[in-house]
């Protein structure tokens, strides 16, 4: 199935999506933390606007909406049950629900934690998750609502995507979210090779966003939380997956 898919930096560190059916040329747009690098990329390219995704209420996903809408009126969906933290929304979706682009159908999952209410797109046609603060490179959102047991359900759901599937995240936080990884899973070598890929790419100026599932499931300790090694550097041997993942996400919010 034809598509385009495109990262557009945003702000200092965030990141917005621009998806386009190739067949129809319907347009959607992830998340909106600044109308003016995403009007440019849609002037560029020729491209109409059809269709705005949000995952999100927090300002930094949100905060451009009225300004890309003034100029391009579109379709806004969002979570029904983030609704009232939301701009207005022409669909409110919930977790089961499919989202139509075109010829692309987006699955809707729940991904709580980061807040409560968090949603993520997964495009089957596009091979392409757009999981926002959820699930991240080399991490994931910092629980301002949710609790750890919650965000370690909504990793699960994400799991189960096929390996190859492109994690299209919020933010440029993968520099960062290395120098974390490595402090609790030292000896894993795909770890620490993407972690010297990511310093040439920052270096270069190229975004690490989007990566694949497949990548983040060698790498990412917020989806390791089985790893012996990564149990046995925690000292958590006999603990739960739910018990580790807490502990390694106490452990990034105190680095």
């Amino acid at each position: 199935m034809p598509f385009d898919l495109v990262t557009i930096p945003c702000l200092s560190d965030n990141y917005a999506f621009l998806l386009r059916d190739g067949d129809t040329g319907e347009v959607a747009v992830i998340d909106v933390p600044d109308a003016a690098p995403i009007k440019a990329e849609l002037a560029k390219r020729g491209w109409r606007l059809t269709q705005v995704w949000l995952t999100h209420h927090h300002w930094d996903h949100v905060d451009g909406l009225a300004d890309l809408l003034s100029d391009h009126p579109a379709k806004v969906v969002g979570a029904k049950a983030d609704a009232h933290r939301l701009p207005d929304l022409d669909l409110a979706v919930s977790e089961g629900d499919t989202v139509t682009l075109g010829g692309l159908k987006a699955q809707i999952f729940d991904v709580s934690g980061h807040t409560l209410g968090h949603i993520a797109f997964y495009v089957a046609g596009a091979g392409a998750c757009f999981t926002a603060d959820s699930l991240m490179a080399l991490g994931c959102g910092r629980l301002f609502e949710g609790t750890p047991e919650q965000m370690w359900t909504s990793m699960q759901k994400l799991m189960t995507l096929p390996p190859e599937t492109l994690i299209c995240s919020g933010h440029e936080y993968t520099a960062s979210n290395a120098k974390f990884a490595l402090t609790v899973d030292p000896g894993n070598a795909a770890l620490i090779s993407r972690a010297n890929d990511i310093d040439e790419a920052r270096a270069k100026g190229i975004p690490t966003v989007p990566s694949t599932l497949r990548t983040e499931l060698d790498t990412n300790p917020f989806l390791r939380p089985a790893d012996p090694g990564l149990r046995a550097t925690l000292r958590m041997q006999t603990a739960s997956d739910a018990e580790v993942f807490t502990e390694i996400r106490k452990r990034k919010d105190d680095f």
